[in-house]
């Protein structure tokens, strides 16, 4: 005796409603997993516009790892997971966390004034000419694809409430506002990206072998999470960095004799 099983084809449809629609499946995409269709469409888009492969030309830049290791302050994987390990907590992670997380606060409520104010106080909020070039760029790269290949329903009218330069961490915001995927996750996917890009350019720099790389991105685990938590519960007024060195770094990169990156 044989039995036969159910169309999958009423699955399907339904998958494609709930991604071009927005709407919530009733019923999880994976009755084990319990995560569901909406949930899953929101993965997708945080892992595609993350991931190292997404074309931003974060690859191009090394805020100013580049200098610290011809300066000798990165020799090694240890000296290279300290230096980002600063980064993150006390520097341009942090403040970058902190601007995504109110750009994504204030594009979500569409409160037009508070994210033109971030946009533009995120523009100046950089410590040298290339930092400038490289979170301009990125950011300018990220809208146009967004607009060009993950266009939605309000988007466009949020890009133009910024009035200038969007830099990276607003975009990133921005984008994954409009499309409704929620602060935590968009937080901690744009921090793994972050310091998955800085670990490939000191991997190529110091130069580090692949193991090495990987256990400097699981000792930095804790750093991202903590910083990403921070990020999520401070106000502007708590901005701040203190990464001196790094800072010197982004701005003596330019006056480098010979060069692989353009921060």
């Amino acid at each position: 005796m044989t039995t036969s099983k159910a169309p999958a084809r009423p699955r399907r449809r339904a998958a494609v409603r709930a991604a071009t629609t927005g709407e919530d499946a009733a019923e999880p995409i994976d009755g084990r997993s319990g995560m569901k269709e909406s949930e899953a469409a929101a993965l997708y888009r945080l892992m595609t516009w993350l991931s190292p492969s997404f074309p931003v030309g974060a690859f191009s830049y090394s805020s100013g790892i580049e200098w610290a290791v011809e300066a000798g302050d990165i020799v090694d994987a240890a000296s290279l997971r300290d230096w980002l390990a600063s980064m993150l907590a006390d520097g341009p992670g942090f403040c970058d966390g902190v601007f995504l997380a109110h750009a994504h606060r204030a594009a979500s409520s569409r409160d037009a004034a508070e994210l033109r104010d971030v946009a533009e106080l995120a523009a100046a909020f950089v410590p040298s000419r290339e930092r400038q070039l490289e979170t301009s760029a990125q950011g300018r790269a990220f809208i146009d694809i967004a607009r060009a290949a993950w266009n939605c329903d309000g988007l466009e009218s949020m890009i133009s409430h910024c009035g200038g330069a969007v830099v990276y961490p607003v975009a990133v915001g921005l984008v994954s506002a409009a499309h409704a995927i929620p602060l935590a996750p968009t937080m901690h996917a744009f921090f793994h990206a972050l310091t998955s890009n800085w670990i490939s350019a000191g991997a190529r720099l110091v130069p580090l072998g692949q193991t090495d790389s990987q256990r400097a991105l699981a000792l930095l685990e804790p750093v991202v999470v903590s910083t990403a938590k921070r990020a999520l519960d401070v106000s502007l007024d708590d901005l701040g960095s203190a990464t001196f060195r790094a800072d010197l770094a982004s701005m003596r990169h330019e006056t480098q004799y010979t060069r692989l990156f353009r921060s």
